[in-house]
């Protein structure tokens, strides 16, 4: 059930709910706050209901929990949040958060229950991404959050995710055709670019840096060219003198493909032959030997190779429909009162 899994995933903006999630441990790792958080805590209204769904009161504090998990990991991509952004993304959250309410409602009232046992099993899991208790207390405290809220919303999303397989799944069906006219109709989907294997051996030196920094640094790699050119291998002569992180590998940098590396280093590597050394390669990072020990042309992948993964694709697009269609209809009928 990968695909419910993801879809189910979606519906949990914070992802740390999800099962199966090992997100609670990764945001551990990271201590500094979302660059929206005072903006977050600043927001808070007076009122400490930000909705009510058929009855039931969706907290504020929740709402801000979860806005803060979403900026925290916007934050760790490098990403700034603006005002406006933060608003529409608090929107976001909060409707996401009343689907959830809707759904697990729905579930209650089709006799769907999340087992004690499985809930435990799912925290248990969830723990194991910590080194020890302390640190899981730690993310706890970070993310405002306690056992007992993680259990709830764990729980919450099982029961979600039964209701999802009992009333929708079954109905989601992908014909050969519509597998077959997707593959037709994306091309590009399937094709893997031309690709080289090489290995590199660097010398570094900043493009700002003297000529006479240059000049030794230019020195080195014609040493090392030269003993090349007596026989001594390429592997050996990266790991005793290259100074990059590849090193350690005798400078193997796996295939890569275009837009991967540097321009000067990527022409020179996709002119060249299998088993040719280059001359010295001159990029912003300093002076560069490079051996090509591999290349792969562009391929298309067949249909047969792919098409358990188009199934997957076109069944997680027709789940989402499903679910939203779902959802539009709860909401009908529901009374639902958003607070200021």
């Amino acid at each position: 059930m990968k695909v419910l899994k993801k879809l189910v995933l979606s519906l949990f903006i914070g992802l740390l709910l999800i099962p199966g999630s090992a997100a609670l441990g990764e945001d551990a790792k990271t201590t500094k706050p979302a660059p929206a958080a005072k903006e977050i805590a600043d927001a808070k209204a007076e009122n400490p209901t930000a909705a009510i769904v058929i009855g039931n009161k969706i907290s504020r504090e929740a709402l801000n929990r979860e806005l803060t998990l979403v900026t925290h990991r916007v934050n760790s991509q490098g990403q700034q949040i603006s005002k406006d952004q933060l608003d529409k993304i608090r929107t976001n959250v909060l409707n996401n958060m009343i689907d959830r309410e809707l759904l697990y409602q729905d579930a209650l009232k089709n006799g769907i229950k999340a087992e004690d046992q499985a809930v435990n099993a799912q925290l248990d899991k969830m723990k194991k991404n910590f080194p020890g208790d302390a640190e899981y207390q730690k993310a706890l405290e970070m993310m405002n959050t306690t056992e007992a809220d993680l259990r709830a919303n764990i729980a919450q999303s099982m029961v979600i995710q039964q209701l999802i397989e009992s009333k929708i799944t079954p109905q989601i069906q992908i014909t050969e055709a519509e597998k077959k006219e997707f593959f037709d109709t994306h091309p590009e989907l399937f094709k893997t670019p031309e690709q080289v294997k090489a290995s590199h051996i660097l010398i570094k030196v900043d493009p700002a840096a003297s000529e006479e920094d240059k000049a030794s640094a230019r020195k080195k790699i014609e040493e090392v060219q030269e003993k090349l050119k007596k026989g001594e291998k390429f592997e050996d002569l990266a790991k005793a003198y290259s100074e990059g992180p590849s090193n350690t590998k005798g400078g193997d940098l796996g295939y890569f493909s275009r837009g991967q590396m540097v321009k000067p280093f990527e022409d020179t590597a996709f002119s060249m032959k299998k088993g040719e050394v280059s001359d010295i390669v001159v990029t912003q990072f300093g002076y560069h030997l490079i051996q090509v020990n591999d290349k792969k042309p562009e391929t298309t992948a067949s249909y047969e190779e792919v098409k358990d993964k188009i199934n997957d694709h076109l069944k997680q697009e027709k789940m989402i429909e499903s679910v939203n269609a779902y959802i539009k209809k709860l909401k009908a009928d529901a009374k639902i009162e958003i607070l200021s």
